[in-house]
């Protein structure tokens, strides 16, 4: 129970970083991405931009589950 003030700081510090990192790492539009405008509407679906957030989410969730 006490561990959770520090998780919940841990997780806001984790947050902040990939926040401020999105701010000069431009992931989003990469080809395989679904960009469709007609007329006055746009669709935009990010799968390459998802599965690569995927694939380092897991590698990362991997690594501390290897380690912990």
């Amino acid at each position: 129970m006490m561990n959770i003030p520090k998780m919940v700081m841990i997780l806001g510090v984790v947050i902040f970083v990939i926040g401020f990192a999105m701010k000069y790492i431009h992931l989003g539009r990469l080809p395989g991405d679904i960009f469709l405008k007609k007329g006055n509407t746009t669709f935009y679906f990010p799968i390459v931009t998802s599965i690569i957030v995927s694939v380092v989410l897991s590698a990362i969730f991997y690594l501390i589950g290897r380690f912990k």
